[in-house]
């Protein structure tokens, strides 16, 4: 039995069929012949400060937690943590990463978005046009496109390929920049069997058609190509045909992590857009997007303030009041997760005006002034309606008693004002009935006998 799952993708492991022993024999013939130590790639880094999967034990985010194949991430209080010595380099926990708390090293987001850049430019100062991005990694694509270059036509002319380490690590922002630069379709080249679960890619793909397709861009623009073959291959590639690209492309070099990838990339695939929209509606588990409050449910408990993990959310110290910048919001659910009235769902959606707009007032109440220094202390509409439901129906607040007045004070006056009348919290404690014991109930069964 395997000790990992996913095992076939661990770097530094030698696995055999246990019910063929000449597959054992020749694994331990194999580690007979190794020498030395192993440094095992670390394929992402981790900033905890920007996860944003858990708050006060309410959790938010779990997108790496439900894409990892290899079972190296695990919940670690407010953040996660991976196992470097577990992980298998799929990427796909970093291109899921709505804060960029996960990062990708194999190359950097940046780093990959300035390769596919500079390779873009240069085959358009070639006269290159309408191309076609081919995703691909190493050890499968590689020898395959070579395979079609030796024994077939090879690929077809305005079809660059592009070599990754893993292809679950490419995120959206890598897709939509080679779009703004001007590509007119992309492909994912995956074995005909994938060695792992390709969920994120999946995920990844269906966003990126609603954006594109909510921008004017027909036709099929982006698929996997899943095949051993280089004909099959060499075929699906000469079936994509001719699909219109951005006429003036973009040329824009930006460096940051992914988030601020995305945020650029966007703004300019939408700027070049056919038919560019404000707003376009995504699917579930998106990185971007609003949040909807039943306003008449919600009491400005500002739990979701304190819970939210990029200022998304935010109040003001003078005023009771929520606001929201969409442009911070990356969809963790931690609000919705913490908010006590359950008021609060998630939106998933791009509105392109949202990086220059202010912040958004969601709900706004007239404060609770102290009866006595006239301080703002609270949400009036609360306190009334804490008022209305003590007073006369709670023994420690008769009606007309005027103990009902230290429901609308300061916490500073209720001090003060229980101090100087001698307030006692006991006076009028309705009798309570003695517990009863063992005792008790043994000489009520004793009389009864």
């Amino acid at each position: 039995m395997p000790l990992f799952p996913a095992h076939d993708l661990r770097d530094g492991y030698l696995r055999a069929d246990t019910k063929d022993p000449a597959a054992v024999l020749r694994a331990v013939l194999a580690a007979r012949d190794l020498v030395g130590s192993f440094d095992k790639p670390r394929y992402v880094e981790v900033a905890p400060s920007l996860c944003a999967h858990s708050r006060s034990k309410r959790t938010g985010c779990h997108r790496c937690l439900d894409l990892c194949p290899a079972g190296a991430i695990t919940p670690a209080g407010d953040h996660v943590a991976i196992d470097p010595n577990i992980c298998a380099g799929c990427g796909q926990c970093a291109a899921a990463c709505p804060t960029g708390a996960v990062s990708y090293t194999l190359p950097p987001a940046d780093t990959q978005l300035h390769r596919l850049r500079a390779m873009l430019l240069a085959y358009r100062e070639a006269g290159g046009a309408d191309a076609v991005l081919l995703f691909h990694d190493s050890p499968h694509g590689t020898p395959l496109i070579d395979a079609l270059a030796r024994h077939g036509d090879g690929l077809p002319a305005n079809v660059l390929p592009f070599a990754v380490n893993e292809l679950t690590q490419v995120g959206l922002e890598a897709i939509v920049g080679a779009f703004a630069y001007g590509v007119s379709a992309v492909r994912f080249l995956l074995r005909a069997k994938p060695r792992h679960d390709v969920t994120g890619l999946t995920q990844t793909i269906a966003m990126t058609e609603a954006i594109l397709g909510g921008l004017g861009f027909a036709g099929r623009r982006l698929a996997t190509v899943e095949t051993d073959d280089p004909d099959a291959l060499g075929q699906h590639l000469t079936e994509i045909g001719t699909l219109a690209a951005i006429e003036t492309p973009a040329t824009f070099k930006t460096v940051g992590k992914r988030r601020d990838l995305l945020r650029f990339a966007l703004g300019e695939l939408h700027r070049l857009a056919p038919q560019p929209v404000d707003v376009i509606a995504l699917p579930q588990g998106a990185p971007v997007g609003a949040i909807t409050v039943d306003t008449d449910g919600c009491t400005l408990c500002l739990s979701c303030v304190s819970a939210c993990p990029t200022g998304a959310l935010r109040d003001d110290p003078e005023r009771p009041v929520l606001k929201f910048i969409e442009d911070a919001c990356v969809q963790c659910g931690l609000c919705q997760s913490t908010c006590p009235e359950k008021v609060i769902s998630l939106k998933p959606q791009i509105d392109f005006r949202a990086a220059r707009a202010p912040a958004a007032i969601i709900k706004e109440e007239e404060p609770a002034l102290c009866v006595r220094c006239s301080t703002p202390f609270g949400v009036k509409s609360t306190i009334d309606r804490i008022a209305a439901k003590l007073e006369g129906r709670h023994w420690m607040y008769p009606a007309g008693d005027k103990r009902i007045d230290a429901l609308r004070m300061c916490a500073d006056c209720r001090v003060i004002v229980m101090s100087e009348q001698q307030f006692d919290p006991f006076k009028g404690v309705p009798e309570r009935t003695p517990p009863r014991t063992t005792d008790d109930y043994l000489r009520q069964r004793e009389g009864k006998d």
